[in-house]
């Protein structure tokens, strides 16, 4: 089947060369320091150099990457971890990929797409949890248009539950042509996210039956392409960890952030790295499954490869595990969710798997998830800051690869953090909140910037005023 394709469309993943990478690659010990220390400089690396640090195997290696990515996450983004919620519109799908409970012939699988007093009513939902920035998530059917989508940004901007407000609304949905792109962009979104699931052509092929949409492998590699080119400068790329060997993924993630950087000077916003949950009607035995002491050291590498990127740790995986995973060059998370259609406000605390995508590791209400991160010593964000003010794309990349970014979030963070512990936190999580925000003005020098910060987060206390940001 034919699509139009970007104007620069190529298929720039070179299965033989990434799989020689894995195969011959041998560390050097001074080379290894020299990749590091490149990375350090908030330079990305090549696949080439990712290759070096993924064949590293001696234990004072594996901590040296650990580390690097420690150091990189606290220079370029701080103690900052940005929350999310992820909301299901529909899960109609015409594609028959081989994990998905959305799959078109899954049986089990409770079809329904929510009109828009229904999304309204989500909205609602999350807004008087305390949320302020969501992810639509759309399976990939002819009734989720460019045009039905840019409807439903429109009516979730448009809804407000007391002092609630989403401030930023991001998009997981299926590639568009150019025409597509532009009419959902128009609609304000932020970022656009496409994971290609596996960029191994042959399982690719094998989990994506070629007579479907998603079957065409090209088509969806060069959905970004067609989205930058159509103004979305702000894109999220993926990979489902567990379909093929993780080496060969994170390769192939590093290969689609060089190609965007190298055609259009912007590298991903954010690359998402979830590994395969169960799913209703997916009874298969997956060989490939990834450990969870091999996935730290894939997040770790992400960071160290791509130090100006945001790196997301969804809620498939367990409490416990993400609280370990953290440190290791995470910078966004979603909390509170539910992938239920209607789950915020129909399904509780139940897992309802005939209606999910797949099965959840952290069910977890977001205000619990907040007083575990402040007491662990992060600081919440639901900073919009950059995408509101338009630094976005390039001038994102302007601000982020030489870690100026910490100027910007870590004030607004604490504006959007005081809004939290006032008007929807528990008063165990409002204490630790204001003991951590004590804490980060003592460690700020003395400035006109942190007096200005200090009157707005006075202000937003005593005087209600909200979304303060520099």
């Amino acid at each position: 089947m034919k699509y139009e394709l970007s104007q620069r469309a190529e298929d720039f993943i070179q299965d033989g060369v990434l799989e020689r990478l894995i195969r011959e690659t041998r560390v050097d010990d001074g080379r290894f320091r020299e990749i590091l220390s490149k990375s350090l400089d908030l330079q990305a690396l090549t696949p080439e150099e990712t290759a070096v640090l993924i064949a590293a195997s001696r234990p004072d290696q594996i901590e040296a990457i650990f580390e690097t990515a420690k150091d990189l996450k606290r220079r370029v983004y701080g103690n900052r971890i940005v929350l999310f919620a992820p909301l299901y519109v529909g899960n109609l799908c015409v594609n028959d990929c081989a994990y998905c409970a959305f799959r078109r012939s899954n049986p089990v699988q409770v079809r329904r797409t929510l009109d828009l007093e229904e999304l309204r009513e989500q909205v609602r939902a999350l807004e008087r949890r305390g949320h302020k920035r969501l992810i639509l998530v759309f399976g990939e059917h002819e009734r989720y248009s460019a045009g039905f989508i840019a409807e439903c940004v429109r009516t979730v901007y448009g809804v407000r539950e007391g002092r609630g407000e989403i401030r930023r609304l991001n998009i997981n949905a299926a590639p568009f042509d150019h025409e597509g792109f532009r009419i959902i962009k128009a609609a304000g979104i932020g970022t656009y996210q496409i994971f290609q699931e596996t960029y191994h052509h042959a399982t690719y092929r094998e989990m994506h039956p070629s007579e479907t949409r998603k079957g065409d492998y090209l088509w969806r590699l060069d959905a970004l392409s067609r989205a930058m080119e159509a103004g979305c400068d702000d894109v999220g790329i993926g990979a489902l960890f567990g379909l093929y060997d993780w080496r060969f993924e994170v390769l192939g993630l590093v290969t689609h952030a060089c190609h965007l950087m190298a055609k259009y000077r912007v590298g991903p916003h954010t690359i998402s790295f979830p590994r395969l949950r169960p799913a209703a009607g997916v009874h298969r035995s997956w060989p490939m499954l990834v450990s969870d002491d091999d996935f730290l050291r894939v997040i770790a590498i992400l960071r160290v490869s791509v130090p100006y990127t945001g790196l997301i740790l969804t809620a498939r995986e367990r409490p416990a595990f993400r609280r370990r995973a953290m440190a290791f060059g995470v910078s966004q998370i979603d909390a509170g969710s539910r992938i239920e259609l209607g789950g915020y406000t129909e399904a509780g605390d139940a897992q309802v798997m005939e209606r999910e995508q797949f099965e959840l590791g952290d069910i977890r209400p977001l205000d619990v998830v907040m007083r575990e991160l402040v007491e662990d010593g992060y600081l919440p964000s639901f900073c919009t800051a950059c995408y509101r003010l338009g630094r976005t794309g390039e001038h994102f990349m302007e601000f982020a690869i030489p870690g100026f970014i910490k100027r910007f979030c870590t004030p607004n963070a604490l504006t959007t953090l005081v809004e939290y512990l006032v008007d929807y936190a528990s008063p165990e999580t409002r204490i630790a909140g204001e003991k951590l925000i004590a804490e980060e003005l003592a460690r700020m020098p003395d400035s006109a910037q942190k007096e200005e910060l200090k009157r707005r987060l006075q202000e937003i206390r005593d005087a209600g005023s909200r979304d303060l940001y520099f």
